[in-house]
C-alpha cells in the first residue's frame, strides 16, 4: 500500500541482482563460518582493541559480511530487511548506485563501531565494547532502510511483529524503540545508529535526505497533534448530542 493507492501483497514484485549476489555472498561466508569456527570471526569481525593496537584495519569493512553463528535468525533477519525493502530501492537506483550506497552504509557503521569505545578508551573511559566483536550486516541494512523511508515517507508498512501498519517514515524510529526495550541485549546499536548516520550524510549528497528533514517530521508531528486534537472535539460533540437527545 502507498499514499496513492491500495494494494494487497508481500515483498517487492521483483529482486534485483545486487540483491541476489548480496544475499548469496552473505549465506556463502555464514557457511564458511560454521565450517571454521570461531577463526572466521577473529580476523574479520570488528574487534576495537585489534584494529586499534593490532593494526587489524580491514576489519570496519569485513565485519558486515558476518554473522552470528549461534543463531540463524542473526542472518535471516538481516537478509529479509535487504530484500524487502533493498529490492525496491536498487530498483529505483539501480544495482551499482545501490550497492555503492550499502558498501559504503556499511564500511562507515564499521569504522564509527571501532572509533567509539577505542575513544573512550584512550580518554580514560574503559568500555567492555573495547574488547568484543561486532559482527553483521545491520548497519548496511538500517541504511537500506533509511533510504526507503527517505525516497517513500508516505508508503504504508504492515509490520509482523507488531502487526500494526505504520508510515514509512516512522519505520526506523519504532525499530530503535522497539530494540532499546524488548531487543537482545547484544545489539550493535552504536553500529545502527552509525549506518543511519552515514546513510543520511549521503543521502544528503544525493539530493534525497532534503526531502524528508527536521522540519518536515516536526511538520508531519505537528500535523498528527491536530488531527488528534479534531478527533477529540468530534468525540466530544457526539457525547453532547448523545446527552441531547436522550
Amino acid at each position: 500500500m502507498n499514499g496513492r493507492g491500495y494494494s494487497v501483497g508481500f515483498g517487492p514484485p521483483q529482486t534485483p541482482d545486487v540483491i541476489k549476489y548480496l544475499m548469496i555472498a552473505n549465506v556463502g561466508v555464514f557457511i564458511l563460518q560454521n565450517l571454521f569456527p570461531g577463526i572466521v570471526e577473529a580476523l574479520f569481525a570488528v574487534w576495537p582493541q585489534r584494529v586499534w593496537e593490532q593494526g587489524f584495519v580491514w576489519q570496519p569493512a569485513t565485519y558486515m559480511w558476518l554473522h552470528s553463528t549461534g543463531s540463524v535468525f542473526h542472518l535471516l533477519f538481516n537478509m529479509f530487511a535487504l530484500w524487502m525493502f533493498g529490492s525496491p530501492v536498487a530498483s529505483h537506483w539501480g544495482d551499482r548506485r545501490f550497492l555503492r550506497y550499502y558498501v559504503l552504509c556499511g564500511v562507515g557503521a564499521g569504522v564509527i563501531i571501532a572509533a567509539w569505545p577505542g575513544l573512550l578508551f584512550l580518554f580514560g573511559m574503559p568500555t567492555v565494547q573495547y574488547l568484543i566483536p561486532t559482527l553483521g550486516a545491520s548497519g548496511a541494512v538500517f541504511g537500506v532502510l533509511l533510504a526507503y523511508a527517505l525516497i517513500w515517507p508516505d508508503r504504508t508498512i504492515m509490520l509482523i511483529f507488531p502487526p500494526i501498519p505504520i508510515k514509512a517514515i516512522w519505520l526506523i524510529p519504532l525499530l530503535f524503540f522497539m530494540e532499546l526495550f524488548s531487543g537482545p541485549s547484544n545489539v550493535s546499536h552504536v553500529g545502527h545508529l552509525g549506518g543511519v548516520l552515514v546513510g543520511w550524510i549521503l543521502l544528503q549528497r544525493m539530493g534525497v535526505g532534503d526531502r524528508v528533514g527536521f522540519k518536515q517530521i516536526k511538520y508531519r508531528y505537528r500535523r498528527w497533534k491536530m488531527r488528534r486534537n479534531l478527533r477529540a472535539v468530534q468525540n466530544e460533540d457526539r457525547r453532547d448530542d448523545h446527552r441531547t437527545f436522550h
